[in-house]
């Protein structure tokens, strides 16, 4: 299984330079888990940028993989995780969400550098 990160989504959507290192594990539906919280963030970026209408045809992308909502365990699973390795917030539930799906973690995020079950791309400029 596969979580992407919002940054991922967001450099694979402007076709940015990592793009091409993201694409398998975005385009492996199948295999594919999309925490809401990635739904959010990815929304509110490409909304603001670009519009509503780009905006939901992205939505509309990452649905094609199974969206997983932030219940109570995925929570206070975050909570302990954001303690313990000093997350941000929606870090904490992303990779939450990732361990708890068994998932590897695709991202650009410095902030997941170096974790097991990662897949980490530094963000070029």
């Amino acid at each position: 299984m596969n979580v992407v990160d919002s940054s991922a989504w967001i450099e694979f959507f402007n076709g940015g330079p990592n793009a091409t290192f993201f694409e398998p594990a975005i385009l492996a539906t199948e295999e594919l888990v999309v925490p809401s919280m990635v739904l959010l963030e990815v929304y509110k970026h490409i909304r603001r940028h670009q519009g509503r209408d780009q905006a939901l045809s992205a939505i509309a992308g990452m649905r094609q993989g199974r969206v997983e909502d932030l219940d109570g365990r995925t929570a206070l699973f975050a909570g302990e995780l954001g303690v313990e390795m000093k997350l941000p917030l929606a870090d904490s539930v992303i990779l939450a969400t990732a361990r708890l799906n068994d998932a590897v973690l695709w991202t650009q995020d410095s902030d997941f550098e170096g974790l097991d079950d990662v897949r980490f791309k530094p963000k070029k400029s």
